[in-house]
């Protein structure tokens, strides 16, 4: 039996109907799957470019090449978070802040075989308070005045693989193809509003979705904004945060 007795919300139906309905998405949840892994096949037998492994970088330890990220390892997976120069902590980019906070343990990787790092273009001074405040694990590395791929753009995932002393750009991707990293849009996929963004399309009556990213930033009362009260939203469990009436921005280096 099918009701609809909550105005602006699906069909309720009993168990058994449910049932064939989620069956039913099922065949193409994992046809999804199935090019997910031809996509990640082809992936793997893209080209590689032969980069520069002897790049410096800053790091907690100083100056080190490169090729140093690797830690005796063979892979490298980095993220190369945007910075604005001066900003205090709260304005950050809240766009990397979400996919670095994420990333805050890479054991898994590690236990597979490739070593994680956080690349950024800040000045080293600025980029250590910042690790410190969020409280960050993983290490982190001023790119500031390297060439690309290790420097340049932001907002890339970026991997490379060693060969000996050589080093090769693998993959590259940046926009929505960072979102496997972020567990928290999977997750909101399968709730009822999903991540109430408006390009979702959703159940008529369903509430209006904002735009995208509208939750990312938040007041001192958890309210979404982002305003000059705002910080990105884990910012408020670090200790001793306080709130604020500026983002502090005065220039970017993506």
């Amino acid at each position: 039996m099918t009701t609809n007795e909550l105005p602006g919300r699906p069909p309720i139906v009993g168990m058994d109907a449910w049932q064939a309905a989620r069956d039913e998405l099922l065949i193409r949840e994992k046809a999804h799957t199935r090019e997910g892994d031809a996509i990640a096949a082809a992936r793997r037998r893209l080209p590689m470019a032969e980069i520069d492994g002897g790049v410096e970088v800053v790091g907690a330890d100083g100056p080190v090449p490169f090729r140093d990220l690797f830690q005796g390892r063979d892979e490298l997976l980095v993220y190369q978070h945007m910075w604005y120069d001066g900003a205090p902590h709260q304005g950050q980019c809240e766009g990397c802040t979400e996919s670095a906070w994420h990333l805050r343990d890479a054991t898994y990787l590690n236990a597979r075989g490739v070593s994680f790092a956080v690349l950024t273009p800040g000045r080293w001074d600025e980029v250590a308070a910042f690790v410190e405040f969020m409280g960050y694990d993983s290490p982190w590395y001023s790119v500031r005045d390297a060439p690309e791929p290790i420097g340049g753009d932001m907002g890339w995932f970026s991997c490379f693989l060693r060969d000996g002393e050589r080093v090769f750009l693998t993959y590259r991707t940046t926009g929505r193809g960072t979102e496997p990293a972020s567990g928290s849009f999977a997750l909101l996929d399968m709730t009822p509003y999903g991540r109430r963004e408006a390009w979702q399309v959703s159940p008529e009556g369903w509430p209006e979705g904002g735009e995208p990213c509208w939750y990312w930033r938040t007041d001192a009362d958890g309210k979404a904004t982002w305003g000059p009260t705002s910080r990105p939203a884990p910012q408020w469990t670090r200790p001793g945060v306080t709130p604020e009436t500026t983002l502090g921005r005065t220039g970017a280096h993506h």
